[in-house]
C-alpha cells in the first residue's frame, strides 16, 4: 500500500481526512504540503493528476480522488476495521450523506467565502455579510444537534466533516455558549478526542496566524 495525501494544514477538508485518518489508525501515509498561497497547486504537475486543482487529494497506488468527503468515504470502505464512522444501514448512511452535504453546500461556502478575499485578496477585513452567513450556518447546526452528535451518541464522518469547517468558523465568529449551547458543548465533545488534537489542532493554530497576518 501507498498511500499519499496531499494536503494544507490550514485547509478544514485537508484537516477533515487527516482526522479520518487519525480516527481510523491507518499507517504510514505520506502526507505532501501543497502550499495554496504560492499556487503549487496549479502547477502542470498537480493538474495532470487533478485538473481541478484541489485539495485535499488522496494517491492510493494508482487511484486517485479529491474532495474531503469522497475521500472519507473511500478511507472507511477499504481501510475501516468496522462501519462506525459510515455505517453502511442505507438510513443511517443516508442521514450521514444529508450532513455531509450541509458541510459541503452550507458550512463551507459559508467559510471560503468570508476568508478567500483576505487571504487570497487584498481586504483586511471580514465583510459583514459573510460573517452573517457563518451566524445562520450556526443557527442551522444548533438545530440539528439534538443529541450528542450530529447523528446520536457516536462519531461519524458527519461530525468530523463538519466539526474541521466550524471549528474555522469560530476563529471567525466565536460561538457564543448561551446562543448557541449545542455547537459549543459538541465542539467540545470533539475536541476531546485524540483525533481532533492530533489532525485539527495544528491546522487551527495555523490557520489562525495566517488571518491575523492577513488582517494586520
Amino acid at each position: 500500500m501507498v498511500l499519499t495525501l496531499y494536503k494544507l494544514d490550514g485547509s478544514p477538508p485537508a484537516r477533515a481526512v487527516m482526522m479520518t485518518i487519525e480516527a481510523l489508525g491507518i499507517p504510514d501515509v505520506e502526507f505532501i504540503d501543497v502550499n495554496l498561497l504560492t499556487a503549487e497547486h496549479m502547477t502542470e504537475e498537480f493538474l495532470k493528476i487533478n485538473p481541478q486543482h484541489t485539495i485535499p487529494m488522496l494517491k492510493d497506488d494508482d487511484f486517485i480522488i479529491w474532495d474531503s468527503h469522497a475521500i472519507n468515504a473511500y478511507l472507511v470502505n477499504k481501510y475501516g476495521e468496522n462501519d462506525a464512522l459510515y455505517p453502511t444501514d442505507f438510513k443511517k448512511r443516508a442521514q450521514i450523506d444529508q450532513r455531509l452535504h450541509f458541510d459541503s453546500g452550507i458550512l463551507f461556502p459559508a467559510l471560503r467565502g468570508t476568508l478567500e478575499p483576505v487571504v487570497f485578496g487584498d481586504e483586511k477585513s471580514f465583510r459583514p455579510e459573510s460573517l452573517n452567513k457563518i451566524r445562520a450556518a450556526y443557527d442551522f447546526t444548533e438545530k440539528f444537534l439534538t443529541s450528542p452528535y450530529l447523528l446520536g451518541d457516536d462519531v461519524t464522518l458527519a461530525d468530523i466533516c463538519c466539526v474541521a469547517t466550524i471549528s474555522s468558523m469560530n476563529l471567525l465568529v466565536p460561538i457564543d455558549d448561551n446562543t448557541y449551547p449545542n455547537v459549543s458543548a459538541w465542539i467540545q465533545r470533539c475536541a476531546s478526542k485524540e483525533f481532533y488534537k492530533k489532525a485539527n489542532e495544528p491546522g487551527l493554530e495555523q490557520l489562525t496566524q495566517l488571518i491575523k497576518t492577513k488582517c494586520e
